[in-house]
């Protein structure tokens, strides 16, 4: 790998792609961080390096057998990881950041549904509430009935009850309306759990990894209410302790204005050594893949001219130069200057008037002979030529 040559031949397009990929595996590590497939990213990770330095220092049987496992595991790991690879795909929301999808905020329901799960509470009367957010949790759960009214204290008693036939799975709640009765949830797979959490607890925290819902679970056998978003629970001792978790989670308080310079800062500052980490990582592999990237070279040659006949001098034109594209792997086409590439014209056959010379690819001396020349331009040169005038 000729590294001076990569580094002399570095675009604005190089560092597009450096930063773009860096932010890229740097928010692929934050969002499978703490998940079961992150230890298999990271194998991943080490796998892919070892590949590419075997790729770069032309170890044959090594680069084959790696070929041919990647086609397997990559099909693989997509099975066994494709609800945490679904969580990171959703988060990737265009709709939420361009402001198109619209944003739950809370309103005078949300004191009249906490008083009602206070009072479900005092009579421990086991609940699974949902208050959908911006994504939509019809794809997460199955079942249930079409339901229409009020998250008050009414509603849910006659939906939970235990003599309901709708007591057995959750409500789900969506702009302040309850819209379902009745459903069933995935459960969490986390092994970290409490081991006092019940089917609900699990059940809640499964809609939690997978969705911006609220979950509020009342326990039936200890009447604890416990308010889980965005994989974390805590819980909840009063009414309005739950009206106030509600209304700051569906309608956050906005963080101060900054200036463009201080957002720059903390950007920069903030998990400084992961962002660093992952920089270098990056920078690494593109040096190590670069030198293998298809590439052309543009150059502005001048033409040498030889075997002027000795009696013809040239009137015009002087210094005539010559553009030659060239193409090859970077680490090969990179090394071409207009010091090392040479465009030889032989005018032996140069006679008065006007004379048009061909110039081709055989004229052309490169220092590198594993680039190919793509073009010539101008493939022909026109030359005047007097006699010389006699002594």
């Amino acid at each position: 790998m000729n590294l001076q040559a990569i580094l002399a031949n570095f675009r604005i397009q190089d560092l597009l792609d450096i930063l773009f990929l860096t932010v890229l595996a740097y928010y692929l590590f934050m969002w499978f961080r703490g998940t079961k497939a992150f230890n298999a990213l990271i194998g991943l990770l080490v796998m892919g390096v070892v590949f590419t330095t075997a790729q770069t220092w032309g170890l044959f049987l090594t680069t084959w057998v790696f070929q041919i496992f990647w086609q397997v595991l990559v099909i693989l790991l997509i099975i066994l990881f494709q609800s945490e690879i679904r969580q990171v795909l959703e988060r990737v929301d265009p709709l939420q950041a361009f402001g198109l999808r619209k944003k739950v905020v809370p309103g005078r329901w949300v004191q009249r549904f906490s008083e009602a799960i206070f009072s479900l509470a005092e009579r421990k009367i086991g609940a699974l509430l949902i208050i959908e957010g911006s994504d939509r949790v019809g794809q997460w759960i199955t079942g249930g009935q079409d339901l229409e009214g009020e998250p008050n204290r009414e509603v849910l008693m006659t939906i939970l009850q235990k003599e309901s036939p709708l007591h057995d799975g959750a409500v789900v709640v969506r702009d302040g309306r309850v819209i379902r009765a009745a459903c069933y949830l995935p459960l969490s797979s986390d092994e970290n759990l409490p081991m006092e959490w019940g089917t609900r607890h699990r059940a809640a925290m499964g809609l939690s990894e997978k969705s911006d819902a609220i979950v509020v679970v009342v326990s039936e056998e200890r009447g604890q209410v416990s308010f889980l978003f965005q994989k974390k629970a805590a819980p909840v001792v009063s009414s309005d302790q739950l009206s106030l978790y509600l209304e700051e989670t569906l309608q956050p308080v906005l963080p101060p204005r900054v200036s463009w310079k201080e957002r720059v800062f903390r950007l920069s500052t903030r998990r400084w050594k992961v962002k660093a980490g992952t920089l270098a990582l990056v920078l690494t592999m593109w040096l190590m893949l670069a030198g293998q990237q298809n590439f052309e070279v543009t150059l502005s040659v001048p033409v040498e001219l030889k075997d002027i006949p000795a009696r013809m001098e040239i009137v015009e034109p002087v210094n005539q130069k010559v553009r030659i594209r060239v193409r090859g792997l970077r680490k090969d086409a990179g090394t071409l200057t207009e010091k090392n590439v040479h465009v030889q014209l032989d005018l032996s056959s140069a006679d008065a008037g006007r004379r048009v010379f061909s110039v081709t690819r055989e004229q052309i001396l490169l220092s590198n002979e594993r680039v190919s020349i793509v073009n010539i331009e101008p493939s022909q040169l026109t030359f005047s030529f007097r006699e010389k005038p006699s002594p």
